[in-house]
């Protein structure tokens, strides 16, 4: 509800994953994981099954998804609840927010602003009270420019420290700075708590050439101001 809300007055959400309803049904027999029951936002372009991954570009509009992306995977499994995904610039590589498919998306702090990019929609779902946990991805600051414009908390993770598996880019073959999926939310604490969930054995099962490293908390409280 809060989403719809949201998303009436800033533009932010492309799509509702259907089966949402179901997971939560099927939540209850599984063993509790770290995100047990969360609902999480997902950035336009990390696969989920059954809906496009669109880029903001026409030309991926046919291409339902068969798979969800291994990070969808690894959310569902931990217990979170992908149900929207969110809008982004067109190709992605931009510090605004729209595309000729989906219009543009406004700042819910001051709709005549933009809430950065390209994981706009995130930043503008979040900051507007409608998620709190979103995936995004960042190359050059589409985790941390939405962030910003938006008052929020964001991670860009090491490259190759979350999979990729599953994820449209429209830039092949770039190896000299790489993209990364992170979390995004309303404080670090649940940057951290996501980190935790993602970086598990399902993970690195699904995916082996993601380094099987798991987060160390110890790092994380050494880098807090005492």
């Amino acid at each position: 509800g809060e989403a719809l809300e949201v998303n009436r007055e800033v533009n932010c959400v492309t799509d509702f994953i259907h089966g949402c309803e179901d997971q939560l049904k099927k939540l209850k027999k599984q063993k509790k994981g770290l995100l047990y029951g969360i609902p999480i936002s997902i950035k336009d372009h990390i696969d989920c099954k059954g809906h496009i991954s669109s880029g903001g570009m026409v030309k991926f509009l046919g291409q339902v998804k068969e798979e969800d992306s291994v990070v969808v995977q690894v959310l569902k499994h931990q217990g979170g609840i992908p149900f929207v995904k969110t809008n982004i610039p067109q190709t992605m590589i931009n510090y605004d927010c729209s595309n000729l498919i989906f219009g543009q998306t406004l700042n819910p702090l001051n709709p005549q602003k933009s809430p950065g990019g390209s994981s706009g929609g995130e930043g503008a779902l979040i900051a507007g009270g409608g998620s709190i946990l979103g995936m995004g991805s960042d190359v050059a600051g589409s985790i941390r420019l939405p962030c910003s414009f938006c008052g929020l908390c964001g991670l860009k993770p090491t490259g190759n420290r979350i999979s990729k598996q599953g994820v449209v880019s429209p830039l092949i073959g770039m190896q000299s700075v790489t993209g990364m999926l992170g979390p995004m939310a309303r404080d670090v604490d649940s940057l951290a708590l996501c980190m935790k969930a993602l970086l598990c054995q399902e993970m690195f099962q699904l995916d082996p050439t993601v380094p099987p490293i798991p987060f160390d908390e110890q790092v994380r409280l050494r880098g807090a101001p005492m």
